[in-house]
């Protein structure tokens, strides 16, 4: 309608809604702009028809994308070293999607004993009744993972380290056993960040011959750094893998809002120095609790002596000028001679570390948990005791060591 925006014989209401002026071209910030749509406008039925979204060639609906996720897709691309990437709402949602993109009635799935446990309560529930089985497997021994996979088999998920626990496997064995039997691998990298280490090249020597074939990353975490955003993002390299992901992802309707797309934007610049500072901060108070009577052992990637410590350091270790790259996590076992009681006073009494889910973000969190309730296997590598995990936020560090201490006194007595 052209002239409609000066023609008087349209109303108000007619003219904002359809005011056709276009701010001119060139802007640039160090911000990419926030697009928010559902609906998409197409200048003609034959852009309708024609215009692709599956390529990112184009725009159709704001389910599929839009400037803002396209942006956010190609930089996650580049911090892990991969090629396609789609977003999901949460770091769970990444793995269901990868789940149900790749497996079908009558497949089977195999998962580390360590594995996140909402990933295990997803093979539990929808996959089992989907007819898909899944099997655990004991993530510090190869030859245990190389037994179990059958002709059924259809997708290895590996974990580095294992949730809570903090078990570092051996994870080029583990890709290399998955590659020698024909079977695809799918690798939670939220811990690694795509920083410890390169998911696609784990090789290290540029040629990506050692490499996953799906990483999923909770981008809750350090991507966003907050602790104030839900998302995911599943990333490969194999464009007909890809385009499985990517279809289930449009048939189950997944998507991401514009403003959290534009928060983690916002965050990644600074990932790295996030990550870092987290990583150091974690290591000093690992360290200082590994010399306190009440804790029985110390389960850090980074300290020698943790369970998968020398898988850790031939992965990682190459990393940041040779002293490696271990996340803000690390967990504890507090000895057995104290109650649950006690150990869940000791959370209690904490001030400055908070007692909440995730980490990543600002504020440190402590988190008690049963592992009884967590493992279907015996875990002789781990001490007797009550386990607790610590994220390390951006705190200064004597102060979270001082409210360590003050807990552990109140709660335990004298140590």
């Amino acid at each position: 309608m052209p002239g409609m925006n000066e023609d008087s014989a349209f109303g108000p209401a007619t003219r904002i809604v359809h005011h056709a002026y276009t701010p001119p071209a060139g802007f640039v910030a160090p911000q990419p702009g926030v697009f928010k749509a559902s609906t998409v406008i197409f200048p003609n039925v034959a852009a309708m028809r024609s215009r692709e979204w599956k390529d990112k060639s184009g725009y159709t609906y704001g389910l599929h994308g839009t400037p803002t996720t396209f942006i956010l897709e190609e930089r996650l691309c580049a911090l892990e070293g991969g090629l396609q990437c789609v977003l999901v709402p949460s770091g769970l949602a990444a793995i269901a999607n990868v789940a149900l993109a790749l497996l079908r009635p009558g497949d089977e799935v195999l998962i580390p004993d360590n594995a996140y446990g909402p990933s295990k309560d997803l093979a539990n529930g929808e996959l089992a009744r989907f007819g898909i089985r899944h099997v655990l497997y004991d993530p510090l021994d190869p030859a245990d993972l190389a037994a179990r996979i059958t002709s059924a088999t259809r997708l290895v998920w590996l974990e580095a380290p294992g949730s809570v626990t903090m078990e570092f496997p051996d994870l080029c064995e583990q890709v290399r056993i998955c590659r020698a039997r024909g079977v695809m691998s799918a690798l939670d990298n939220t811990w690694g960040a795509g920083l410890a280490f390169a998911p696609f090249d784990l090789g290290g020597d540029g040629s990506g011959s050692l490499a996953v074939d799906v990483s999923v990353h909770a981008l809750t975490k350090y991507p966003s750094g907050g602790g104030d955003v839900l998302m995911g993002s599943v990333i490969t390299r194999d464009l007909a893998l890809h385009m499985k992901i990517k279809l289930t992802h449009m048939r189950l309707g997944l998507g991401i809002a514009a403003n959290d797309a534009e928060a983690v934007l916002r965050a990644l610049p600074s990932i790295g120095l996030r990550y870092r500072a987290h990583d150091a901060a974690a290591r000093q108070l690992a360290l200082w609790m590994r010399q306190q009577s009440a804790v029985a052992q110390v389960l850090h990637p980074a300290l020698p002596g943790a369970p998968g410590h020398a898988h850790w350091r031939a992965l990682c270790g190459a990393a940041n000028h040779g002293d490696g790259a271990a996340a803000g996590l690390f967990s504890v076992m507090i000895d057995a001679r104290y109650s649950q009681a006690q150990v869940d006073a000791f959370c209690d009494g904490l001030r400055l570390f908070k007692l909440g889910y995730s980490w990543g973000g600002p504020m440190s969190l402590v988190v008690p948990y049963q592992l009884a309730s967590m493992r279907s296997r015996p875990v002789p590598h781990l001490q007797p005791g009550t386990l607790v995990r610590f994220s390390v936020g951006l705190e200064e560090v004597e102060d979270l060591r001082q409210d360590l201490q003050q807990a552990m006194a109140r709660a335990f007595g004298a140590v």
